[in-house]
């Protein structure tokens, strides 16, 4: 899987609604391709439509697109072999489309840094309304420009989508930096996790969801070499949610 790069724009630039870069729907299921194509084009968005990861690679290479559409069971190149390719090259975003509807599949692809997740049977134009959703979320991230918060030596810069702990860069995922960015910009405030899957996802609820998110602050402390028995930057406040370790400075 290699000759695929993230568009040579910032994540900013490079993601756009309805007018710019194309949604990409990748699905070897032919029907379903021109399906969701069709529901797609009809809410003024234009579509890539390929049934297979190896095209899928190729059509990111070639149209940077604002968003995938990514069924799970491909031929070649599975689906969350495709969610980690694309999560490693960048923060395009994501929408699992797939049979696969256990509450442990729906788990494993938002864990996988999937922006959101949709089993089939679907609605396509709950699907519709679903990207919609994921694309101004990410036009309202991208528009934003704050300063730098700081919680002792780990800095999150959400203008340049950067986290640093005494300068050195954290590998973090979209999702993941989102999640960092939404505790530490509380400002030592509490967050329940029905308003970080408010602030991470959009209006989601449920058991998988709440399990999604303690899977990736398990994974994200693990990133920041942050022991959940003795954090110094996210801190589990027992029957609640989550909150920084301690006052955060660069916001008011």
């Amino acid at each position: 899987m290699t000759g695929w790069r993230p568009a040579p724009t910032s994540s900013a630039d490079g993601i756009q609604a309805r007018t710019g870069a194309p949604i990409l729907v990748v699905d070897d299921d032919p029907k379903i391709v021109r399906l969701v194509t069709l529901y797609l084009e009809r809410a003024g968005f234009e579509v890539i439509g390929v049934g297979d990861g190896r095209s899928a690679l190729e059509a990111l290479a070639a149209d940077h697109p604002a968003l995938v559409v990514l069924d799970v069971m491909l031929p070649g190149i599975d689906g969350l072999t495709m969610l980690d390719a694309i999560r490693h090259a960048g923060d395009t975003p994501v929408v699992m489309l797939s049979a696969r509807g256990t509450a442990d599949d729906r788990i494993a692809g938002l864990a996988g840094g999937a922006d959101d997740y949709v089993a089939k049977p679907f609605s396509p134009a709950e699907l519709v309304l679903r990207v919609s959703r994921v694309l101004e979320r990410t036009r309202r991230g991208a528009a934003r420009d704050p300063a730098p918060l700081r919680l002792g030596d780990l800095e999150v810069d959400e203008a340049r989508h950067l986290a640093t702990i005494t300068g050195r860069p954290v590998d973090l995922t979209a999702i993941e930096f989102r999640l960092l960015a939404a505790i530490i910009g509380a400002d030592g405030r509490v967050l329940s996790r029905a308003r970080i899957l408010d602030l991470v996802y959009g209006a989601f609820e449920g058991d998988v969801m709440d399990r999604t998110i303690d899977v990736h602050i398990g994974r994200l402390r693990e990133k920041l070499g942050d022991a959940p028995t003795s954090s110094r930057y996210i801190v589990t406040v027992r029957g609640l949610g989550y909150r920084a370790g301690t006052s955060v400075e660069g916001r008011p």
